[in-house]
C-alpha cells in the first residue's frame, strides 16, 4: 500500500495550466518552451500574479503520461515546470519521462522545498516569505530576484554570494511596480555589472 501511494504521488500531478509559448524571463528569454504550471504553493508572495495556483485542490490531477502526450503534440525542445511552487510535488517521474523523450527539463522554483527531479536548468527565484533551502543554492544555474522595493537589492546580494560563481544573476522588476523599479535596476546593474536585467517580455508581447 505504501508503494502504491508513493507511485501515485510521483505519477500524477495537479496542473493549473499547460501551454506552448516563448520563455519570457531570464537566461532562456525568447526561446520556445512548453510550460507546465503545477497547482500548490504556500510561499505566499503578496505580489504573485498566479494566486489561483496556490490551492492545489482547485486544479485537475493529470497523469505524467497525459502530460507527455500533450508536450509531444508540439515541436518544443524545452519543458519548463513552474507553479505555484512545483517542488511541493515529487517530480522524479515527470522529468525522467521528459528526458526519455529527448526533452530538456527546466524548473522555476523558490527553492523552499527539497529538490526532486532531474534538471537540465534550475532557475532559483528566492522569496522573502519562505527562504530557500540551503541545499538548493549550489544547484542553481540561474538566480532571478524580483525587485519589489529598494531593500531587495541587498537581499539579492545575500543569495548571489551563496550560489555557484557560474550562476547567471538576474534582477527583475515586479510587474505592477516596473515603471518605478526598472530605472533603479538599470542604475544598479551599471554599478554592479555581474547582474543582468530580466523583463517579463511575454507580458509586453501578450503571450502566455
Amino acid at each position: 500500500m505504501v508503494l502504491e501511494e508513493k507511485n501515485k504521488i510521483t505519477t500524477v500531478l495537479p496542473v493549473m495550466e499547460q501551454f506552448y509559448t516563448l520563455q519570457g524571463e531570464g537566461f532562456h528569454q525568447g526561446r520556445a518552451a512548453y510550460f507546465i504550471r503545477l497547482g500548490g504553493c504556500d510561499v505566499g508572495c503578496v505580489w504573485c500574479d498566479v494566486k489561483d495556483s496556490w490551492d492545489a485542490g482547485k486544479h485537475p490531477v493529470c497523469s505524467v503520461e497525459s502530460l507527455i502526450m500533450e508536450v509531444k503534440k508540439t515541436p518544443t525542445e524545452i519543458v519548463v515546470v513552474t507553479g505555484g511552487e512545483p517542488l511541493m510535488h515529487n517530480l522524479d517521474a515527470l522529468t525522467w519521462q521528459l528526458q526519455h523523450e529527448g526533452l530538456k527539463t527546466h524548473i522555476e522554483t523558490s527553492g523552499a522545498y527539497p529538490l526532486s527531479g532531474d534538471w537540465d536548468w534550475i532557475c532559483l527565484s528566492p522569496k522573502k516569505f519562505k527562504a530557500p533551502l540551503p541545499e538548493i543554492l549550489p544547484r542553481a544555474q540561474e538566480l532571478k530576484v524580483v525587485i519589489f522595493n529598494k531593500s531587495d537589492f541587498a537581499w539579492a546580494e545575500k543569495y548571489a554570494a551563496e550560489v555557484p560563481a557560474a550562476c547567471k544573476l538576474y534582477l527583475q522588476p515586479e510587474w505592477d511596480k516596473a515603471a518605478l523599479m526598472t530605472p533603479l535596476i538599470i542604475e544598479y546593474i551599471k554599478i554592479h555589472p555581474r547582474w543582468e536585467l530580466s523583463l517579463q517580455i511575454h507580458k509586453y508581447i501578450h503571450v502566455p
